[in-house]
């Protein structure tokens, strides 16, 4: 295909995807299939790869996600991104109604009620009509900018959805989890042997801080949008006319809004909206009450900190009485008990509660929580809720105290007490529970990375006593694993080629792997870097060990203790025999390195390496890969269906090196001389 012609069907392919995202992602009413629609978007696909000026940052190819990055710039808001005053009382509510009579005197106003959603802020910005950058609230008056994460939302349109878009406006609104997306990533990650996110806002902010977009595609996030920054050819005379046009130009807004000429009927409006709060896809926390007349706004003014003409009304977090009927404990990957409540089931805030968390046992004496007691639950979007006190009044006297035993109640091992920590531990590694929180964190993303090692097989292999420590997953045998339930002998050979892939993790992951007390995986880094090697980590000193950035003394001793235990050395030990990686070669000094200083990009397809690989080899020549082209750039890498970054880098002036240079730049060490400008 031509290159006119590709032009004319991508164009016809931009307008029906769009279209059909609006109708999926806003109007939730899809026209096609799901497997016609990849079609469409796989044909956009191969279009761009065929012809790369065709990839422009407004195609919906942009929503699938691109090369990760180094770190997000930060970005100036036009206007400061302020918060809102809160107030938990409906007397509040009246005197700020009060407050804005008074300031417009004789002047009639509406106010609108809307859902306030518990999410993370998001400012975006459209230069006629297409995303240009997104970005996050920060301190309000700079935030980081997140473009690259947030066109992976398909909910956000790349391209505003009107023939005559304003020369320039900022919208801003809320990035959110759906609940249901919010259950279902956590048990994909329990799955895979990661922590769990705490709550849908925990997991959105967690994923728009990610370097890579790509991974941020698969997770379940959603938008709403409610409010402008600065805006440059075009007016709105009120908060429901802006809500209006962002919905003409295919905005997701509030589902449901409230509009009344007197604050009664907005505190109405609080109790019917705090009545519907389970049946929205996200979490709210309360209801934003705006004056509607936007003209209003610069006479009303502004505080500090928040605007004059809008405030924040926050329900009390959902509670409810039941009775607590045993206190059953879980122990964790470092030995730790932890005290859980098995309560009568009971609805709260959408869902039923019939467990909730105590922490440790000196928050169970502190508010004298006792088995058998009537107990006040709050959920605050929490995975598992609290209690927030005991009904003291409802006590019969039948109650029992509760103390952590003095034996683990899986291995019946001793526990340990220490007068430094409220913890209480069990300090056998061979504890089955223990074991199998210490697999899991083991085989981890950040530490082995062994793929197909979830929460079930674990349980099953630790069960089965054919494991017992992280060294022991070094000797399983496809045939074994086949015969488990719910595995097969490809199942099987996935589990042992992830083991085997994991020998080859770099040291300061098989030093976080070892799950060593207070060493996280920053520091395990920091100790890979000083040390090089497991037996010159092994031999170091309390002193030498404090003498490393960000190692203190409560670290340097939690490790001298973990290689002073015969238990964790034999493990080790093991491990090494297994072949992991236990050494790293000492860092080279990069004031030598023929690329030092040099800022690189890679884009498009190598035809002897992947990008990856290519970055490593330029890497350990002492350059710095980046993700992004800007000014700053000192040379990009184009391989074959090098798309808009070629463009951008071409636009800038930043000079390209072709795959021939390259392979004559990793030999030599030389940069050609006359790189494409």
């Amino acid at each position: 295909m031509n290159q006119s012609a590709a032009s004319h069907r991508a164009s016809e392919l931009h307008l029906q995807l769009n279209d059909h995202n609006h109708n999926y992602y806003i109007l939730a009413q899809p026209t096609i299939t799901d497997r016609e629609y990849d079609d469409l978007l796989n044909e956009l696909i191969a279009l761009e790869r065929d012809h790369p000026s065709l990839a422009t940052p407004d195609s919906p190819t942009q929503k699938i996600g691109g090369e990760p990055l180094e770190t997000f710039e930060s970005v100036v808001h036009p206007i400061p991104m302020l918060s809102l005053s809160n107030t938990y009382s409906k007397q509040e509510v009246a005197d700020f109604d009060q407050r804005i009579t008074k300031l417009l005197a004789q002047t009639t106003h509406d106010y609108v009620l809307e859902p306030k959603i518990d999410g993370v802020a998001i400012s975006l910005h459209y230069e006629h009509g297409i995303l240009i950058r997104a970005c996050t609230r920060g301190n309000g008056h700079s935030g980081d900018d997140i473009t690259q994460n947030v066109k992976t939302i398909r909910s956000i349109p790349l391209r505003l959805r009107t023939p005559t878009p304003p020369n320039f406006i900022e919208i801003r609104g809320e990035v959110y989890m759906p609940t249901e997306g919010f259950q279902a990533l956590n048990l994909t990650r329990l799955d895979a042997g990661e922590d769990a996110f705490k709550n849908p806002r925990n997991a959105t902010a967690g994923s728009l801080k990610m370097l890579d977009s790509s991974i941020v595609a698969t997770r379940p996030l959603d938008v709403v949008l409610y409010a402008v920054g600065k805006v440059d050819g075009t007016t709105f005379e009120s908060h429901t006319a802006l809500l209006a046009a962002l919905s003409e130009y295919g905005c997701r807004t509030p589902p449901k809004t409230w509009v009344s000429s007197d604050i009664q009927g907005i505190i109405e409006g609080l109790d019917a909206l705090q009545a519907m709060r389970d049946e929205f896809p996200f979490q709210i926390d309360g209801g934003v009450i705006k004056v509607n007349d936007r003209s209003l706004y610069d006479r009303l003014g502004y505080t500090a900190k928040s605007p004059r003409w809008a405030v924040a009304y926050k329900y009390e977090p959902e509670q409810a009485e039941t009775i607590l009927h045993a206190i059953t404990i879980q122990v964790g990957r470092t030995g730790v008990l932890t005290p859980v409540a098995e309560l009568d089931p009971v609805d709260l805030a959408g869902t039923t509660v019939s467990r909730a968390t105590l922490h440790n046992e000196e928050e169970i004496h502190r508010k004298d929580i006792r088995v058998g007691d009537t107990v006040i639950v709050e959920k605050a979007g929490d995975i598992i809720p609290a209690i927030v006190r005991v009904v003291l009044e409802k006590r019969s006297g039948n109650e029992t105290a509760f103390n952590l035993p003095d034996n683990c109640p899986v291995c019946d091992t001793p526990v340990v007490r220490t007068e430094t920590e409220v913890a209480v531990r069990c300090d056998n590694l061979h504890c089955p529970a223990q074991i199998k929180s210490w697999i899991r964190h083991f085989a981890s993303r950040n530490a082995m990375d062994i793929d197909g090692l979830g929460d079930t097989l674990v349980d099953q292999l630790v069960d089965l006593e054919l494991i017992q420590t992280p060294a022991d997953l070094y000797t399983l045998r496809i045939e074994k694993l086949a015969t488990l339930d719910r595995m097969a002998e490809k199942s099987a050979h996935n589990v042992i080629s992830g083991v085997d892939k994991s020998r080859q993790q770099p040291f300061w992951k098989f030093l976080f792997a070892l799950g060593i007390r207070h060493v996280g995986a920053g520091s395990a880094r920091r100790l890979a870097d000083h040390y090089l090697s497991l037996e010159a980590l092994m031999a170091a000193d309390q002193a030498s060990l404090e003498a490393i950035d960000d190692i203190g003394p409560i670290v340097a001793a939690s490790i001298r203790a973990y290689f002073a235990d015969p238990t964790a050395l034999a493990i080790v030990q093991s491990l090494q025999t297994s072949g992991v990686q236990t050494t790293q070669p000492p860092p080279e000094n990069k004031e030598t390195l023929p690329l030092n200083g040099l800022s690189f990009v890679l884009t498009g397809t190598l035809p002897d390496m992947t990008r990856g690989e290519a970055g490593e080899k330029l890497i350990k020549m002492g350059a710095k890969i980046s993700s992004s082209i800007s000014k700053n750039t000192h040379f990009l890498v184009a391989g074959e269906s090098a798309g808009s970054k070629l463009i951008k880098a071409e636009k800038l002036g930043v000079p390209i090196i072709d795959a021939p240079a390259l392979s004559q730049l990793l030999e030599s060490g030389q940069l050609p001389e006359t790189p494409h400008p």
